[in-house]
């Protein structure tokens, strides 16, 4: 089935310029995603699974309403930037190196095992080395927007296991890219340690300078804001301006936009009032359907026909969700078993970060599009089957009466 089995859609699709195109695929994304959103919670599932489960419904695999563009991959880049800046806003007294020590076993263990698991797995089902090594590298990857997600619309953010996760995630981005230009290197047949230890310095110290500083500087610069600019949109225009300043100088850092997005909200997070807050609310409500949306549109159903491929898919996802766990778990265990069970969950997903490793191997010609098939399945499917997790490992710490429901969403 097909926009075209549909004859008014089509026939507006057909006659439509560029910009009423993109406005209708919007407007199928959008309305779809908040749809099956709304489902989900009527049956008792995070919205975060309709909102997936509508990318996959409308895309190429179901529907073949919507394909994947460069046009939807912006829109889901500035979701979850949006979200986890969002995210960033809520957590006030947040210092890194208050948790640091639990979340950089957290993610240290959270790197090995799924790495190891990867790679075993694939050696073990009989593809050659560098295949399996690009596959260990996907399976270590934590995407911490579907779990900030999940955290955020249920008020979960102050809990302590919550924390761990967060910074953990972004330690775990940092050792994600260090393991990624590593596995590039052997793939194409040169090493260069000196780089990669340049970057990952540079990584690590932006991070550590802006988690440390950031919140004290702001403090001090928003009145001086607010008091020098005529507009009543000071604070406003200022937490923008950090949201993609900070972005930018993130990936100029060698880490992902979404870590400096994050770190943004973070600063600013004891200086800035509601309306900020209820303003990039508002943004966030509008973009992440795009962002949760477009991890669905990705997923090729085609691979599966063969009952071989649709086995592998499974031991993928099974593997890939049990390693992290119990990587993850390992390094949250003086928690106590409660919270290591959180912070081993809230790891889980995968979503856009690992079907990225996967499309610079299948780049580089070093994994097959079968391969490919099941590193984009095994990405999927942990984002999907993480916030039912997410819920059921939470469940002793919400009120009874949000048990059964999702808390009002953030924004």
């Amino acid at each position: 089935m097909s926009l075209e089995s549909f004859p008014p859609l089509a026939l507006f699709a057909a006659e439509a310029d560029d910009t009423a195109k993109l406005l209708l695929t919007m407007f199928i994304v959008f309305a779809s995603a908040k749809l099956l959103a709304e489902l989900a919670e009527r049956i008792g599932q995070p919205p975060v699974v309709g909102e997936l489960a509508a990318g996959i419904l409308i895309g190429p695999s179901v529907l073949g309403w919507v394909h994947p563009s460069d046009f939807l991959s912006v829109l889901a880049e500035f979701g979850v930037m949006f979200l986890l800046f969002r995210v960033g806003l809520e957590l006030r007294d947040f210092q890194l190196t208050k948790v640091g020590v639990d979340a950089l076993a957290v993610a240290v263990l959270g790197v090995i095992v799924p790495f190891a698991g990867g790679l075993g797995l694939t050696l073990a089902v009989g593809h050659p080395h560098v295949e399996a090594i690009f596959v260990g590298a996907a399976f270590v990857a934590t995407s911490i927007g579907i779990t900030a997600r999940v955290l955020a619309s249920k008020g979960l953010l102050e809990e302590r296991a919550s924390r761990i996760i967060l910074a953990a995630a972004i330690i775990d981005d940092v050792l994600g890219l260090l393991v990624l230009a590593l596995v590039s290197s052997v793939a194409k047949g040169d090493v260069n340690f000196v780089e990669l230890g340049l970057t990952s310095a540079l990584a690590v110290g932006f991070t550590l300078i802006v988690a440390t500083w950031g919140t004290r500087t702001m403090t001090r610069v928003v009145p001086q804001v607010e008091r020098r600019l005529q507009g009543g949109g000071g604070q406003f225009t200022l937490a923008i301006l950090l949201l993609f300043g900070l972005s930018l100088l993130a990936i100029h850092a060698g880490v992902a936009a979404i870590i400096g997005a994050f770190l943004a909200g973070m600063a600013l997070a004891d200086s800035v009032g509601p309306r900020i807050h209820d303003m990039t609310g508002g943004v966030t409500e509008f973009l992440v359907p795009f962002f949760l949306a477009g991890i669905g549109l990705h997923l090729d159903l085609s691979v599966f026909q063969h009952t071989r491929t649709l086995v592998l898919g499974l031991l993928f996802l099974l593997v890939a969700c049990a390693s992290k766990f119990i990587g993850c778990g390992l390094g949250a265990s003086r928690l106590g078993w409660p919270d290591a069970v959180r912070v081993g969950t809230g790891m889980i997903p995968r979503g856009e970060v690992g079907m990225v490793v996967a499309q610079i191997g299948l780049g580089l010609h070093v994994i097959p599009k079968d391969v490919y098939g099941l590193v984009v399945f095994m990405a999927i499917g942990t984002t999907v089957v993480a916030p039912p997790l997410l819920r059921l490992s939470y469940r002793s710490l919400l009120k009874p009466a949000a048990v059964g429901r999702d808390l009002p969403r953030v924004g």
